[in-house]
């Protein structure tokens, strides 16, 4: 049975912060798209109602929530979708992780949606992440509440390499070398006969 350590807090950092970039790379291309259409379609339109609009303060609090939740919507989507699926993130995939249950069984879709959205407590203060580093198992508020656990677990390739047991002797790497060893033991110095006692 093969045993995996549980990862710690600034290896699970650099993990979210690989895929905290990537959503707000994702959120500023869509945000771009759609800032675009919208203001080319209120140009194509009545243009002075829009200027209007541009200029009062009132007409940007409906954006900047559509916004944040959106932000949001995107954040959830994104930790549901890999955790569910793989249980690795290309964050964690880059990092060598994978979120299991704590029982060792790869997590459900509404297991992962329940991590994602508990992110959001953990948020709070950031003390859920930091509680990672105190932790005995190194869990977050997030990994407590959906029952989940974070391994290092390195990413494997069955075709890029060998197995060797460990009993299994190391070969000699080339036939100059076999051809040394056997010269070797055929050159060993045979025990000499005991000297003939001429007093006899």
């Amino acid at each position: 049975m093969t045993i995996y350590k549980y990862a710690g807090f600034w290896r699970r950092l650099g993990a979210y912060t690989v895929d905290n970039t990537i959503i707000i790379f994702i959120f500023i291309i869509l945000a771009a798209i759609a800032a675009a259409a919208f203001f080319f379609g209120a140009i194509s339109g009545n243009s002075k109602d829009f200027i209007a609009d541009l200029i009062n303060p009132e007409r940007y609090s409906p954006i900047i929530i559509f916004t944040w939740l959106f932000f949001i919507f995107l954040n959830i989507a994104y930790f549901t979708y890999f955790h569910g699926a793989t249980g690795r993130t290309p964050g964690k995939m880059l990092f060598g992780l994978q979120v299991v249950s704590t029982e060792g069984a790869p997590i459900s879709f509404g297991i992962a949606f329940l991590r994602a959205v508990g992110y959001f407590v953990s948020g709070i203060f950031n003390i859920g992440f930091i509680w990672v580093a105190f932790d005995k198992r190194k869990q977050g508020w997030h990994d407590k509440i959906a029952g989940t656990v974070v391994i290092i677990r390195e990413p494997q390739n069955e075709t890029a390499g060998i197995s060797i047991s460990d009993n299994t002797p190391v070969l000699p790497t080339s036939r100059y070398e076999e051809k040394q060893d056997e010269a070797s033991n055929e050159s060993t110095a045979q025990p000499l006969k005991p000297s003939e006692n001429n007093n006899n």
